[in-house]
């Protein structure tokens, strides 16, 4: 391991435990936690490319906002490539927890080819399907997760022909266990855009995710602004998908993408009630 990368962000964990929307949380987590939180995120088996995000998802703060915790079961809804996933499930797994990827089957891809590269580190993840539509599919069972987790996913159930983002928000209530946590990060419409626009640019209302999470029997607990980014405009012709790391425009005015950054996000987290 990288000590000074790991001494790097237990030093930014520690400022964000007294200072910020975040501090809470962190404190909640526990100096054994912090620790092994930051080692995580400062694991070199961790992708390059992927840590050269960090400044914009700002993992390790984000985690801890969500309480998870390394002896928690941990389900991640949608891993895709496995960004997040190199960091939870070691982090977890290592610390006596359960990790589950769940995603519909051909979903799960990217995550199994992430798990191939490292028997030792992804050997003991579970996958499920999500969401299940048929009695043949095994989800998640009912009742048993501490932490539900998605992030940048929300869009992709609210769009096509067959939406299902009520079912998905269904679905993570069923899964955790009363007085779990669900922590939702999703790219941030404005609250008095027009909601067409959540049916094709990729960002959401803060508003609209509240409901359904609510709908679904969830208590909406609090919010941070730690995925902020009051650069993005939100007003491209090609939706989120403009900026780093898609550039859906390619090469034209890559330079003023990417000195945006990636989207302004919401981070929500949500409970189960007892």
């Amino acid at each position: 391991m990288n000590r000074h990368h790991l001494l790097v962000v237990t030093a930014s964990l520690l400022c964000l435990a007294s200072v910020g929307p975040t501090s809470v949380a962190v404190a909640k987590l526990g100096n054994p936690h912090r620790t092994a939180l930051a080692a995580s995120v400062a694991s070199p088996s961790r992708t390059p490319a992927n840590v050269s995000r960090d400044r914009y998802r700002n993992p390790a703060a984000t985690l801890a906002f969500f309480e998870v915790k390394p002896t928690h079961t941990v389900v991640e809804i949608f891993p895709g490539g496995g960004w997040y996933s190199e960091i939870i499930a070691p982090y977890v797994i290592n610390g006596g927890g359960t990790y589950y990827a769940a995603a519909p089957d051909r979903g799960l891809n990217g995550f199994r080819k992430l798990a191939a590269t490292n028997e030792a580190l992804y050997g003991k993840a579970r996958t499920a399907i999500f969401p299940v539509r048929a009695a043949n599919e095994t989800g998640v069972p009912a009742g048993t997760a501490d932490v539900v987790v998605t992030f940048r996913n929300v869009h992709n159930w609210m769009m096509g022909d067959k939406p299902y983002a009520d079912l998905a928000f269904q679905q993570m209530y069923a899964m955790l266990k009363p007085g779990g946590v669900l922590g939702v990060e999703e790219h941030r419409l404005g609250e008095k855009a027009d909601s067409a626009l959540e049916k094709k640019s990729g960002y959401v209302k803060v508003s609209t995710v509240r409901r359904m999470a609510e709908a679904a029997g969830f208590r909406f607990v609090g919010s941070s602004e730690i995925n902020a980014n009051k650069r993005d405009t939100k007003d491209y012709a090609e939706g989120v998908w403009t900026l780093p790391p898609n550039y859906a425009r390619k090469d034209v005015d890559r330079a003023k993408y990417a000195a945006i950054g990636e989207s302004d996000r919401m981070t929500l987290k949500f409970v189960k009630p007892r």
